[in-house]
């Protein structure tokens, strides 16, 4: 028996990890090991096998090697790095490397754990070994390299610091003293930069090109024929270091779990066992805090707390760098932190100088090993009460909250995740002046660092100094349903809102996006009969057709708006930064739309267009504005007579001209992602549209090219009370990024019909996969099969 495991008295030396691989339908790999060695073998394997390339560019990546391959100026990899340029991202995880912390991950992770990651590591350079390398990004590239199991872990540590340190790259290694002794701090930037600023690299309320997804979680009382229903819909890139990659991953009486995950994490991130389903959606948390110190006088790299001089760490970090002939050189900066972290700039342009003061970073993910045995414990989860234990023990969910159900019909929304204990009373005590109203727009702290009682707080319940225990954070279990689309926590269900949190989790009474609008709208509506479909009440197939009915909030809020604007105008003529122009065949185009973003809608590209100028009116375009009281119906109406809402209906008007797209251009033919030479047409809208499935194409003068963005890994199960939950998914972009993969556009072609793969679960539809496939995988060299 290939995975059976010889009795004690019989037991053979160590033949290495052994895996099996079942390939169903779209090349669905469905992982079978006796050992957690011998599941991360199998996944290393199959991952590098549709997505080589992209993971040896993450690892080239993690190991500070991008400016030694590619050059100090190329791109860095816009997945898990903010920076600007290689040089700023391999400076970076360079002091990452000098700094030995995945050495101490490595000895923190659980031992199910480092089996994972070293089977992993196994499986992947398996892989290179074979002579399987058909992607021409990187066949042939000296860059294309083996890796152990510390390139595994490097690379989950960068995926934990995304929300933290990850974010401010460029502003941590180009910190640096004041020239001279006695130099002294300029103005700081008034708090509305600082606060668009830390907005901006949050990014949670899921604007157009940041990670965010919705979840949807139906319990038994708002399930049809069914105990429950969890749809899970992130959006996240479709190239890159953070691209989702589907498996099945068993080992037998362990584990048995299906979904998705970033393809360099050998778990399951999102997904389902035979019991419980679960997904993540980007939380509003702040995971990151800064604090300002005060540095002596005449000595900068200094500061003081409680009026005792400290000295600054100074680190010499040095990174190979390939020079314009091709030489190999090596650049070498010193880069600057405090007990509290490193230093910085400034946030996302807005400076903050270093002279009399210096502002640090404190990252609450900086010791976050725990990610990894976070997500084991999810898929071991036999109920919504088990979900919110293992988040509770591990505390290792990083910036993500949790929305699940189970067999049973019970609904979960957890807040809980990794977040700096920074109580509202810290904040009104230590913050600066600045930070004052940083924390209340944002939730992101900056205290005052020259006092030891303003760093952060410690809960006995948390796994480590610094972070808020559990009990702090919020969760809500309900039998109706629970959602969430990035919104702030306090409404994951109206009729229950949670309000006991500190702002540092978000806001409490704080607006929605029309994203978060159109879900809770959804599901009531659903619920109540009053969405114009047949009967109440949730199944399987009616909340894949919701997703996919591409309905617009922004539209339904403006219909009247819009007409209205229409009549306005005089003689049908709309003004525009360029003069006026004609609106007639625009509004004629809008007035026969009908508010959604399926393939054959004319009118949208139109309307997204308007909605994306709308954003630049001054004091925002709405009559009537956000209210806390009424916070799925405000804020509303156009104000249709401000020049500034008819210009930017103008102004979109001119831009479908530019592009030379008509006013009433089918959305299919100008929405697209483009596989082996061929147009794939997309349907879906950007964020701001409030439409659920998110795709972001990027806008040219040339109108819409290739989609870079929005649902990725999408997956639908229910639990009716049989044996197995029925699962449905796709993986829009499909699960390779090679080419000559057969599986580089299948799925990609079934997302735009709208169509679903009926998942394999158990082992009877496994088997009976009309395109079963199975590779034998023996760590001593032995043949695959």
């Amino acid at each position: 028996m290939l995975l059976g495991a010889a009795p004690p008295s019989q037991a053979a030396p160590d033949r290495g990890p052994i895996a099996k691989i079942r390939y169903s339908e779209y090349g669905i790999p469905h992982i079978i090991a006796k050992d957690y060695r011998g599941l991360g073998y199998g996944y290393g394997y199959a991952s590098a096998s549709d997505n080589l390339c992209t993971l040896a560019e993450t690892y080239v990546t993690v190991n500070a090697q991008r400016s030694r391959f590619f050059g100090p100026d190329a791109p860095a990899e816009s997945g898990i790095t903010t920076a600007n340029n290689s040089l700023n991202s391999d400076l970076h995880f360079q002091r990452i490397k000098s700094e030995k912390i995945i050495r101490d991950y490595f000895k923190s992770a659980s031992r199910n754990v480092r089996d994972l990651a070293r089977g992993f590591a196994e499986g992947y350079n398996r892989l290179l070994r074979s002579d399987k390398v058909s992607d021409p990004e990187c066949a042939g590239a000296d860059w294309l390299r083996p890796i152990t199991e510390r390139d595994v872990f490097r690379y989950v540590y960068a995926v934990a610091l995304l929300s933290g340190s990850g974010a401010l790259i460029d502003e941590t290694v180009g910190a640096q003293p004041p020239s001279g002794t006695s130099a002294k701090a300029e103005t700081e930037s008034g708090p509305d930069a600082l606060v668009n600023a830390v907005q901006g690299i949050q990014g949670a309320q899921g604007s157009d090109h940041s990670n965010g997804s919705n979840a949807i979680a139906i319990g038994s009382r708002g399930a049809k024929s069914a105990n429950s229903v969890l749809l899970a819909n992130p959006h996240f890139p479709w190239q890159g270091a953070l691209r989702f990659w589907q498996s099945h991953l068993t080992i037998p009486g362990e584990l048995n779990v299906s979904g998705a995950s970033l393809a360099g994490l050998p778990v399951i991130a999102i997904g389902h066992n035979a019991d419980v389903a679960w997904s993540h959606t980007v939380s509003t948390a702040a995971n990151l805090g800064l604090f300002r110190v005060e540095t002596v006088p005449g000595s900068p790299t200094k500061y003081l707390v409680d009026g005792e001089p400290q000295s600054m760490t100074r680190e010499k970090v040095s990174v190979q760098v390939r020079k314009d002939d091709g030489s190999i050189g090596t650049v070498t900066r010193t880069l600057w932190s405090t007990e509290y972290g490193p230093v910085v700039n400034g946030v996302s342009g807005v400076s903050l100088p270093w002279g009399e003061s210096a502002h640090v970073l404190r990252d609450a993910n900086a010791r976050n090993f725990r990610l990894l045995d976070a997500w084991l414990g999810l898929g071991k989860s036999s109920s919504v009460q088990d979900i919110r234990s293992t988040l509770s023990s591990t505390l290792g969910i990083p910036w993500t909250n949790t929305v699940a159900v189970d067999g049973t019909g019970s609904s979960l929304y957890s807040g809980i995740e990794v977040v700096p204990h920074v109580t509202d009373e810290k904040a009104e005590e230590c913050s600066t002046d600045l930070g004052a109203e940083v924390f209340s727009g944002t939730g992101v702290s900056i205290l005052d660092g020259s006092r030891a009682s303003c760093d952060w707080g410690t809960d006995p319940s948390a796994p480590e100094p610094g972070l808020l225990g559990p009990d702090d954070l919020p969760t809500l279990i309900r039998k109706d349903y629970t959602a969430n689309a990035n919104n702030a926590p306090w409404l994951a269900n109206p009729a229950e809102p949670l309000t006991n949190y500190p702002r540092v989790v978000g806001p409490v009474g704080g607006p929605l996006s029309l994203r978060a609008q159109q879900a809770l709208h959804t599901v009531q509506r659903r619920l109540d009969g009053t969405d114009g479909l047949p009967g109440t009440g949730f199944t399987s197939k009616r909340l894949r057709g919701v997703l996919f009915a591409d309905k617009s909030r922004a539209a339904e809020l403006t219909e009247d708006d819009v007409r209205d604007l229409c009549a306005a105008l005089p003689h049908g003529q709309a003004p525009s930064g360029e003069g006026p122009v004609d609106a007639r065949a625009a509004c004629r185009a809008l007035e026969r739309w009908e508010g959604d973003y399926r393939l054959d809608s004319r009118g949208s590209l139109l309307f997204s267009r308007f909605v994306t100028r709308l954003s630049s009116v001054p004091g925002g375009p709405w009559r009537v504005p956000f209210d806390p009281a009424q916070p799925l119906t405000t804020p509303n109406t156009l104000a249709v007579d401000r020049t500034e809402v008819q210009t930017a209906f103008g102004d979109a008007i001119r831009d479908l001209s530019a592009a030379d797209v008509p006013v009433n251009g089918r959305l299919g033919d100008n929405q697209y992602v483009t596989r082996g030479g061929e147009q794939i047409p997309i349907h879906g809208a950007p964020h701001e549209l409030g439409v659920l499935n998110v795709i972001t194409p990027t806008w040219t003068d040339d109108g819409n090219t290739d989609v870079v963005h929005g649902s990725s890994f999408i997956q639908v199960v229910e639990f009716d009370g049989r044996k197995a939950p029925q699962a449905h998914s796709l993986l829009a972009y499909s699960q390779s990024a090679d080419p000559n993969s057969p599986h580089y556009a299948d799925q990609t072609e079934l997302y735009s019909a709208g169509t679903w793969v009926q998942e394999r679960f158990t082992e009877r539809e496994i088997r009976s996969s009309p395109e079963l496939r199975v590779v034998t995988l023996s760590g001593r060299g032995g043949a695959d099969r």
